[in-house]
This record gives structure tokens, sequence and C-alpha cells, in this order.
């Protein structure tokens, strides 16, 4: 089945993505920053059955993975859209990983990370007025393989 391109209210202007991974990033002020998966990559992975973080004091790196999801017919890994060390994680997801669906850039995310170099993670991200338009190239890209 073809993604239908996605709709500009999938995409909060606030965050950033790691367009490629259908992931996204929250960045606080503190120096941590919530990541969780796009509307888009739930819309293409399907249900999701199970959501396991890593533990917290784990090392990600910007691209790597931060959880793994089961899916209907696999086990796939999550990218963290930044790099980081976690500081929590989302436990709600390991009784009801359903709210990564029913709120994927709320009650849905993954974890949070205390970041390492947010300036140098930055570069790869797509953010503001320029979400849509990278998301829709992505979704683009997959139609046509």
């Amino acid at each position: 089945m073809s993604p239908m391109p996605p709709a500009r209210a999938d995409f909060p202007g606030h965050l950033y993505y790691l367009v490629e991974h259908d992931v996204w990033a929250d960045v606080h002020d503190d120096g941590t920053a919530t990541v969780g998966i796009t509307a888009l990559g739930i819309k293409l992975s399907g249900e999701i059955y199970m959501c396991r973080a890593k533990p917290a004091g784990s090392v990600i790196l910007q691209g790597r993975a931060v959880a793994v999801v089961e899916l209907a017919k696999a086990i796939v890994s999550v990218k963290s859209a930044v790099t980081g060390t976690i500081v929590e994680i989302n436990r709600t997801l390991e009784m009801q990983p359903e709210r990564v669906h029913a709120d994927p850039y709320g009650d849905g995310w993954i974890a949070r990370l205390r970041l390492a170099d947010f300036a140098a993670d930055r570069g790869a991200l797509a953010h503001g007025e320029a979400v849509h338009e990278a998301m829709a190239r992505h979704a683009a890209g997959l139609r046509d393989a």
C-alpha cells in the first residue's frame, strides 16, 4: 500500500524531525529532548503491539536505536532524532503501546534524553516550515520505491 502524502497537521512545527527515520524530538530548555515516532511513521508501520525503549542510562546516537517495536509481521528499531543519554522512558507504553497511535506527539512519546550536542544534531533535522515539504518528499520517495 502506498503512503498518502502527509497532512501539514501531522507535523507540529515546534518539533525537530529526522525525516528519513520518521522520528521527532521535542527539545526542552533544561537540556533534554523527548523523542518519538511521527504520525507518518506510525501510518507506515501499522499496528504496534509492543514498544520497548532502551533503559535509562543508555547512550543513544542520532539515527541509532532508542527503542524496538513489534508490528504484526516484524520487530523493528525506532531511531532517535538526537544524540544523548536516556534519563526517562515512557513506562506506560509497556502496557499500552497503542498510545503511540492515539497520541504520537503527546502520550505516545518514547524516551527523554539528556542532549549531548544538539548543535551538532541540528543539521540533520527538519524544523518549522521546512518539515511538511521534507516529509512530503519522503512519502513520495516511499511511494516510488
